[in-house]
Order: structure tokens, then sequence, then C-alpha cells
């Protein structure tokens, strides 16, 4: 078999398993939509969609990570290929993980619209920061597909945004539990809504920090935002 068939077929390797990482993104985007229109109508239904969904992510986890073993155990990739393979297997960790907040967000709109209790807090910025996770996780897919280190650095900016919906949400929500503690029990459930948002807004970023890795070798995990930048665009 000649160099440039094997060459070929590892090319066809690596764009399979680029293509099944997107495909699980999808997935996961879709979950998060999901869980934030169940949140925003409090539906039920809805929010068993994206129970049901958990089941599909964590399967493909498991295959993708395995095929990107199989990959390397065949060709032995290097430089920038196993980086590839690396990274893919790392992004995949968190598009799994932004499902499981994905899945905790709707068994928490289903506890609150079974308990009545749904409507008794002004959730703006739980919605606001919901839309924003779901946008930057689009975007560092795009980014992926792309592999657009540019890109990335902009969606590790903007995760910080995520971050300051969220402790405005917690300061209003505890001046709102101190001026009535009958509704401590509910304003737990929404904490831990926008915590799990926030933490969607993590595994984006976490994913474009891998897409930086993959493109200039250099891991920029617990970096500082000025060093990531100088890395995304030199």
């Amino acid at each position: 078999m000649s160099d440039k068939h094997l060459s070929s077929q590892f090319d066809a390797d690596l764009n399979l398993v680029s293509s099944k990482v997107l495909e699980m993104g999808g997935l996961v985007e879709a979950q998060i939509t999901r869980a934030m229109q169940a949140l925003n109508d409090f539906d039920i239904d809805i929010a068993d969609q994206v129970i049901l969904a958990e089941d599909t992510v964590n399967t493909m986890e498991v295959d993708i990570d395995e095929e990107c073993s199989n990959v390397i155990a065949r060709r032995q990739p290097a430089a920038r290929d196993l980086r590839l393979l690396l990274a893919i297997s790392k992004t995949i960790t968190n598009l799994e993980r932004a499902g499981d907040e994905a899945e905790k967000i709707a068994k928490r709109v289903k506890r609150l619209s079974e308990e009545g209790a749904s409507r008794t807090v002004n959730i703006a910025e739980i919605k606001l920061s919901g839309e924003m996770a779901a946008s930057i996780l689009r975007r560092a897919l795009d980014a992926f597909a792309r592999l657009d280190t540019v890109a990335a650095a902009q969606i590790v900016r903007d995760d910080k945004a995520i971050d300051e919906e969220f402790r405005a949400f917690v300061r209003k929500l505890v001046t709102y539990m101190m001026e009535d503690p009958r509704t401590i029990s509910v304003g737990l459930e929404f904490l831990f809504i926008a915590k799990a948002i926030e933490r969607i807004g993590d595994h984006a970023k976490n994913i474009a920090e891998f897409i930086i890795y993959i493109v200039k070798g250099t891991d920029v995990r617990h970096k500082g935002r000025d060093t990531l930048e100088r890395e995304a665009l030199s």
C-alpha cells in the first residue's frame, strides 16, 4: 500500500472523528436550547426530552473516545495530528458534561413546576446567561470545525460575561431569600440552575482552549487571559 494511500486513509479517519464530535456537539447544543425553553415555559414535556437525550450523548462520548484510541493505535500520529486526537478526547468530555448540566436544569425545572413554585422569582439574568452559554458553545463548535484560534480567544473573553451574570443573579437571589425566608427552597433551585448554566459556559471555554492547543501546540489552560490571547493571535 502506497504512502499516499496511507496518508489519505489517515486524513479520512481524522475527518470522520472530527465530524462525530460536531454531531455530538449539535446534540448537546439542542439539549441546552431545550433546557432553556423548558425553563422559560416551565414545560415538563420539553424537560423530559432533555433528560432522555442524555443517554445518546453518553454513548457518543464513549464511541468517539474509543475511535480516537483506535486511530492512535493504528496510525501512531505525531505533532498536530496527535494533539488533535488528544484534544478531541478532552472536548467530548466537556461536551458530555455540558449535556449533564442541561439535564440538571431540566430536572430542576420539573421539580419547580411540580411544586407550583415556578413563577416566584424574576430569572431574567438566568435566561440571559443561558442564551449566552448556548451561543458560546455553538461558536466553540464552529471554531473547532475551522480550527480558528482568533474565534477561540473571543469565546474565552465572552465566558467572563456569563460569570458576571451569574454573580449578579446570586446577589439578587440572596437578597430575595433574606427578605422572605419562606422562599429559600425555591431560591436554591434557581441557584443550582444558574450554576449549571455558568458551568456550560466554562465547558465551552475549555473547548476553545483546546483549539489553541491543537493549532499552536501550547497548553493554555490555567493561563492568564493575556497569555492566552498572545498564543491565539501569534
